[in-house]
């Protein structure tokens, strides 16, 4: 959450003349209604099975860039769909800069009624192994600007 999956993603399709695709944009377009709302009347268990569908889905095709949800990784089955059907990057911000970039933003189902610096910090300590686990790069994504992300990941991919 707030390391730049979907602006990074849209820059990133840009330069590679892709199509981007974010799989929470996709189910919320799909069920018209947002994520937070399905968090809220099916809980997170429900959300989960409804993204690993998509995900499921998306990485079939082929020729776009995908961005996930943060916890998409958590399902076993969505992290063999991403790395056996795609090239993954890992885009690893600070903590830090990760409260700062999600505070703004009421739409993170996961920060409700929270304290967000430790919720993220939680949730960063059970996530990262499985971030680092399944991706092919690792990017810091940090306090570089989306250019140099962009470049970054360009130059390994070639």
């Amino acid at each position: 959450m707030g390391a730049g999956k979907t602006t990074i993603g849209r820059h990133l399709a840009r330069a590679l003349e892709r199509e981007f695709v974010d799989s929470d944009k996709e189910i919320e377009a799909r069920t018209g209604v947002s994520v937070s709302l399905i968090f809220e009347i099916e809980g997170e268990a429900g959300f989960r099975s409804r993204e690993a569908q998509m995900i499921d889905e998306l990485t079939r095709r082929s020729g776009i860039v995908l961005a996930t949800g943060g916890g998409a990784v958590l399902r076993a089955d969505n992290r063999a769909h991403l790395g056996d059907r795609g090239f993954v990057v890992y885009l690893r911000a600070p903590l830090d800069l990760l409260v700062e970039r999600t505070s703004r933003d009421r739409n993170r189902p996961l920060l409700a009624n929270t304290d967000p610096r430790t919720r993220l910090a939680a949730l960063l300590a059970e996530r990262e192994p499985l971030y680092c686990g399944v991706a092919d790069l690792i990017i810091d994504s940090g306090p570089r600007t989306v250019r140099q992300v962009i470049k970054s990941i360009r130059d390994q991919l070639q």
